[in-house]
């Protein structure tokens, strides 16, 4: 009864799990059961602001025989925050508490410590800080008396411009500056009551000056640079006379990139040329007959790109120009409401004496009539981290300026700053550059080494290596790269190593007794034959041997598996027919001659052209019986008893047998022997 009482208890308890068990910290149970069977899982939920350790709202657990199975878990989160004007690298989309958060404002803009970077931290309470950056002002400092400032804010923003004159004397610097990220740019001019004039401009490597030279230039004069072919101008391509010094000089910068196949023309051809095509490298073109060049007669490489191609458009479909209506023209000449294609014509803008000129090309006119007046910026900014750009030069709109970094900073984005609006937009970043670590390994392979050895060795031992460092790679014998060989660092990073591929391998070798399965006159790195033997023949070692780098692996052997020979079992007889040969994996039965018995197992086996296995055929007959005390053996004596033979015993009187009256051969031994007793000593075993 006890039994019948206990046992269903505990099948109860071990079949079921309560919710009773087991206590969710910041969560709680989705389902409303109490109990649930063995195996059924159910659900739970977070609180609001907490997740399980795979940042989800809810998680699931299962009743098991130890109880709930997994431990359910609900930990502090935060979610990714608004950015207001920043952004980050970061793409999580949950923190766990403590987890920090990266964020850099946009350009133009700072946090409030006056910061461009800033972090915030995954607390109890939810994030530290807000990731919001604020755009940068520029306030004005106190300038020389003499100078009118306009307009006269007491703050001003990113892209705001401030206009100088001098109230006496002459302005020394740029007549306006604009407000940037970095600040004011360029500096604030002075005025002075007298100023100097310049001496001859002076000459520039790789570079002349635009126009005549004179002996003198006076205050304020401007000079303009060209480049010779192949060289990049970079910096300010015009200079001015400041008071007797000219402002910061260009420098042309030798451009290695070169310009691909020259571009095709519809209806048209270029003019015979000779690759490659440097920077500055003009291809000038023709039209077939019956067709109009429209635009420019050639293309030019400018830093590895053709300038934009000409059409040929058929002459007698060319489009005539009507003259523009505009409020601003006073006077055209000469007096029409249209013009052919390559016609000129003159007009004049209200305010002003001179003729403006444009042509009609195709319907469209080149300029197009433009009496609005062309906004000009500022000088352009002294941006930092690049070479020094000391100009007090106006640009107008349209125009660029490239710029040069600094020593160990490198142009991120545009190289070109551009006037537009009359404000300098898309300026360029110098960031600093970043080294690379070692190298990558690439299979097969390994980066050649210079010659010498000091050289090897700095090379092997350097930890770190600048931007733009590249290492060429040498491969293994029976390897090649087919593209680039090498690597260079770019901002921390190497570009992406080659690869050593392997040569081809010739027809794979022949094997006495062995063919493939298939066999070709060329297989590629990486392919792999089978050898198959001939009947009677086995495979010793792996079957399939594979192409590396232009070599096979050494081929398998074919050895005999055939056994020819049985082996000789003393007093034993093959049981059944013999044969001249077996295959490997056949057996054969031996049987002992009599009186022999066999021990053990009676089969051979071939492997491999060798028995396996030993049969033993042992001697169990037995010779001459036991000898027992005061008996005689009444049964027929013989010189060797075959097992299972028997002999009897009989006492002398007036003794009598104790225990068995015979005794058996068995396996060569005899059973145990009986014992001739007096009737006392019998009687006696039992009081």
């Amino acid at each position: 009864a006890v039994h019948t009482q206990i046992f269903p208890l505990l099948f109860t308890l071990s079949e079921t799990c309560s919710v009773s068990d087991i206590e969710i910290e910041n969560g709680f149970f989705s389902e409303s059961f109490r109990t649930y069977p063995l195996n059924r899982e159910t659900s739970y939920r977070c609180k609001q602001g907490y997740v399980t350790n795979t940042g989800e709202a809810s998680g699931s657990i299962t009743c098991l025989q130890n109880g709930w199975s997994p431990q359910p878990l609900c930990i502090k989160s935060c979610d990714m925050p608004v950015f207001e004007n920043s952004v980050t690298k970061n793409n999580s989309t949950w923190f766990k508490l403590n987890d920090k958060l990266d964020y850099e404002c946009l350009v133009g803009y700072e946090n409030e410590y006056k910061h461009t970077k800033g972090s915030i931290t995954c607390t109890y309470y939810g994030w530290s800080d807000t990731p919001s950056c604020y755009e940068r002002e520029c306030s004005v400092p106190t300038l020389d008396p003499k100078l009118v400032v306009s307009p006269r804010k007491g703050k001003y923003r990113v892209g705001d411009l401030l206009e100088f004159s001098c109230r006496s004397g002459h302005r020394v610097g740029p007549d306006s500056v604009q407000c940037y990220h970095f600040g004011w740019s360029p500096s604030f001019p002075i005025c002075k009551g007298q100023v100097a004039s310049c001496a001859q401009p002076p000459e520039i490597p790789n570079g002349e000056i635009n126009g005549t030279k004179r002996l003198e230039y006076s205050h304020g004069e401007v000079v303009e640079y060209d480049c010779k072919p192949r060289f990049l101008l970079k910096g300010p391509n015009k200079i001015q006379c400041v008071d007797g010094k000219w402002t910061t000089l260009p420098v042309c910068v030798e451009e290695e990139r070169t310009c691909g196949d020259i571009p095709e023309l519809e209806h048209g051809s270029a003019k015979f040329s000779v690759p490659p095509y440097h920077h500055g490298d003009s291809v000038e073109f023709t039209c077939t007959e019956t067709f109009t060049m429209i635009g420019l007669g050639s293309v030019s490489c400018l830093s590895g790109k053709w300038t934009q191609l000409p059409k040929c458009v058929a002459t007698d479909q060319l489009e005539k120009c009507r003259v523009l209506k505009s409020t601003d023209i006073e006077a055209i000449k000469p007096k029409r409401n249209e013009f052919k294609h390559n016609s000129i014509m003159y007009y004049k803008c209200r305010d002003k004496q001179d003729y403006e000129r444009s042509i009609c090309i195709n319907g469209k006119w080149d300029p197009e009539p433009n009496c609005t007046r062309k906004t000009s910026c500022p000088p352009p900014p002294q941006i930092p981290n690049t070479r020094v750009i000391e100009t007090t030069v106006k640009y107008l709109d349209g125009e660029k300026l490239s710029v040069l970094c600094q020593d160990n900073y490198l142009t991120q984005d545009s190289e070109e700053m551009v006037c537009k609006d009359g404000r300098w937009q898309s300026l360029p970043r110098c960031i600093e550059k970043i080294p690379c670590s070692q190298p990558p390994t690439i299979e097969h392979g390994s980066i050649k080494l210079p010659r010498t050895s000091e050289e090897r060795r700095d090379s092997i031992e350097s930890s770190s290596h600048e931007h733009g460092t590249t290492f060429s790679y040498v491969c293994d014998d029976g390897f090649r790269i087919p593209e680039e060989n090498g690597v260079t660092c770019y901002m921390g990073k190497w570009s992406t190593p080659p690869r050593c591929v392997g040569l081809p391998c010739g027809p794979p070798p022949s094997i006495p007794r062995g063919t493939v399965s298939l066999e070709l006159e060329s297989y590629q790195h990486g392919e792999e034959v089978t050898y198959h033997c001939s009947t009677g023949f086995g495979i010793d070692g792996p079957a399939f041997i594979k192409c590396e780098g232009g070599k096979w692996s050494d081929p398998p052997k074919c050895i005999k598996t055939d056994c020819d020979f049985l082996p000789t079992i003393e007093n034993a007889i093959i049981a059944g027919k013999n044969k001249k040969s077996y295959r490997t994996g056949e057996q054969v039965t031996f049987k002992c001659q009599s009186p022999y018995q066999m021990n053990g197992s009676d089969t051979v086996t071939c492997v491999n052209s060798r028995w396996i296995g030993q049969p033993v055929c042992k001697d169990n007959s037995c010779v001459d019986p036991p000898h027992v005390p005061n008996a005689n053996i009444v049964t027929r004596t013989k010189d060797k008893y075959l097992p299972g033979d028997r002999v009897r015993y009989e006492c002398n009187k007036p003794l009598e047998l104790f225990g068995q009256v015979e005794v058996m051969c068995e396996n060569g031994i005899w059973t145990e022997k009986p014992k001739c007793r007096g009737r006392a000593s019998f009687f006696l075993m039992f009081l």
